[in-house]
Protein backbone atom coordinates (compact mmCIF):
# COMPACT_ATOMS: atom_id res chain seq x y z
CA UNK A 1 0.00 0.00 0.00
CA UNK A 2 2.85 1.84 -0.78
CA UNK A 3 1.65 5.81 -2.11
CA UNK A 4 -2.11 5.25 -0.78
CA UNK A 5 -3.20 7.31 2.09
CA UNK A 6 -6.62 6.47 3.88
CA UNK A 7 -8.22 9.12 5.46
CA UNK A 8 -10.24 8.65 8.09
CA UNK A 9 -13.69 7.79 7.72
CA UNK A 10 -16.02 11.21 7.42
CA UNK A 11 -13.33 13.36 6.23
CA UNK A 12 -11.60 14.35 3.16
CA UNK A 13 -13.38 13.13 0.30
CA UNK A 14 -16.49 11.92 1.95
CA UNK A 15 -17.18 15.14 3.26
CA UNK A 16 -16.42 16.66 -0.17
CA UNK A 17 -19.02 14.30 -1.54
CA UNK A 18 -21.69 15.50 1.15
CA UNK A 19 -20.71 18.65 0.03
CA UNK A 20 -21.33 18.94 -3.48
CA UNK A 21 -24.41 16.70 -2.80
CA UNK A 22 -25.94 19.93 -0.45
CA UNK A 23 -24.66 22.28 -3.31
CA UNK A 24 -27.00 20.56 -5.81
CA UNK A 25 -30.05 21.02 -3.75
CA UNK A 26 -32.96 23.42 -5.67
CA UNK A 27 -33.59 26.11 -3.49
CA UNK A 28 -37.42 25.24 -2.26
CA UNK A 29 -38.39 28.16 -0.30
CA UNK A 30 -40.20 30.03 -3.11
CA UNK A 31 -42.31 26.65 -3.95
CA UNK A 32 -42.90 26.14 -0.52
CA UNK A 33 -44.33 29.53 0.03
CA UNK A 34 -47.22 28.87 -2.43
CA UNK A 35 -48.54 26.06 -0.46
CA UNK A 36 -47.99 26.73 3.62
CA UNK A 37 -50.43 30.13 3.65
CA UNK A 38 -54.33 29.55 4.34
CA UNK A 39 -55.83 27.74 1.61
CA UNK A 40 -52.69 27.02 -0.41
CA UNK A 41 -52.39 23.42 0.25
CA UNK A 42 -56.28 23.17 -0.65
CA UNK A 43 -55.80 25.34 -4.30
CA UNK A 44 -53.47 23.03 -4.74
CA UNK A 45 -55.10 19.63 -4.38
CA UNK A 46 -58.08 20.86 -5.94
CA UNK A 47 -56.57 21.93 -9.01
CA UNK A 48 -53.89 19.78 -9.57
CA UNK A 49 -56.06 16.72 -10.95
CA UNK A 50 -55.80 16.43 -14.83
CA UNK A 51 -59.52 16.97 -15.74
CA UNK A 52 -60.13 19.99 -13.49
CA UNK A 53 -56.80 21.51 -14.30
CA UNK A 54 -58.36 20.94 -17.79
CA UNK A 55 -61.37 22.57 -16.92
CA UNK A 56 -59.86 26.06 -15.75
CA UNK A 57 -56.84 26.15 -18.57
CA UNK A 58 -59.96 25.78 -20.84
CA UNK A 59 -62.43 28.21 -19.63
CA UNK A 60 -59.07 30.77 -18.78
CA UNK A 61 -58.73 31.58 -22.58
CA UNK A 62 -62.51 31.78 -23.36
CA UNK A 63 -65.40 33.50 -21.87
CA UNK A 64 -67.17 30.23 -21.65
CA UNK A 65 -67.71 27.03 -22.69
CA UNK A 66 -70.48 24.29 -22.99
CA UNK A 67 -70.41 20.82 -21.66
CA UNK A 68 -70.31 19.53 -25.05
CA UNK A 69 -66.82 21.54 -25.99
CA UNK A 70 -65.18 20.58 -22.52
CA UNK A 71 -65.88 17.13 -22.95
CA UNK A 72 -64.67 17.09 -26.62
CA UNK A 73 -61.52 19.76 -25.67
CA UNK A 74 -60.82 17.11 -22.92
CA UNK A 75 -61.19 13.73 -23.85
CA UNK A 76 -63.42 12.78 -21.10
CA UNK A 77 -67.16 10.83 -20.65
CA UNK A 78 -70.23 12.88 -19.52
CA UNK A 79 -69.61 11.50 -16.04
CA UNK A 80 -65.97 12.08 -15.46
CA UNK A 81 -66.93 15.40 -16.60
CA UNK A 82 -69.92 16.33 -14.61
CA UNK A 83 -68.12 15.12 -11.47
CA UNK A 84 -65.17 17.21 -11.95
CA UNK A 85 -67.45 20.52 -13.08
CA UNK A 86 -69.12 20.12 -9.85
CA UNK A 87 -66.40 20.30 -7.79
CA UNK A 88 -65.12 23.43 -8.89
CA UNK A 89 -68.54 24.39 -8.67
CA UNK A 90 -68.70 23.66 -5.10
CA UNK A 91 -65.91 25.95 -4.59
CA UNK A 92 -67.55 28.41 -6.80
CA UNK A 93 -64.47 28.35 -9.04
CA UNK A 94 -67.06 27.77 -12.14
CA UNK A 95 -69.96 29.05 -12.24
CA UNK A 96 -72.57 26.43 -14.71
CA UNK A 97 -75.62 28.03 -16.48
CA UNK A 98 -78.67 25.61 -17.76
CA UNK A 99 -80.70 27.21 -20.64
CA UNK A 100 -82.00 25.61 -23.51
CA UNK A 101 -81.44 26.24 -27.59
CA UNK A 102 -83.41 25.08 -30.04
CA UNK A 103 -85.75 22.89 -27.04
CA UNK A 104 -82.17 21.31 -26.14
CA UNK A 105 -80.38 21.60 -22.98
CA UNK A 106 -77.03 23.90 -23.17
CA UNK A 107 -75.25 23.62 -20.04
CA UNK A 108 -72.34 26.32 -20.11
CA UNK A 109 -69.65 27.02 -17.62
CA UNK A 110 -67.32 30.16 -16.76
CA UNK A 111 -64.51 30.71 -14.82
CA UNK A 112 -65.15 32.96 -11.49
CA UNK A 113 -62.87 35.33 -10.23
CA UNK A 114 -62.16 33.27 -7.55
CA UNK A 115 -61.26 30.49 -10.05
CA UNK A 116 -59.17 32.77 -11.83
CA UNK A 117 -57.43 33.33 -8.92
CA UNK A 118 -56.95 30.00 -8.03
CA UNK A 119 -55.76 29.01 -11.14
CA UNK A 120 -52.90 31.89 -11.15
CA UNK A 121 -52.13 30.49 -7.92
CA UNK A 122 -51.20 27.21 -8.99
CA UNK A 123 -49.63 28.43 -11.83
CA UNK A 124 -47.66 30.36 -9.89
CA UNK A 125 -46.88 27.57 -7.33
CA UNK A 126 -45.52 25.53 -11.03
CA UNK A 127 -43.77 28.51 -12.35
CA UNK A 128 -41.70 28.80 -9.03
CA UNK A 129 -41.13 24.61 -8.86
CA UNK A 130 -40.05 24.78 -12.44
CA UNK A 131 -37.36 28.23 -11.83
CA UNK A 132 -36.04 25.87 -8.96
CA UNK A 133 -35.64 22.60 -10.92
CA UNK A 134 -33.82 24.49 -13.32
CA UNK A 135 -31.32 26.63 -11.60
CA UNK A 136 -28.41 26.08 -12.49
CA UNK A 137 -25.58 24.24 -10.02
Amino acid sequence: MAGKSREPAGSGAKRRARGNAKAKKPEFKAVIGHLRDEGGAEVFRLVNERVRLGILSALAVTEFLSFADLKQTLGVTDGNLSIHARKLEEVEFISCEKTFQDRRPLTQYTLTPKGRAAFERYLGHMEALIKAMRKPT
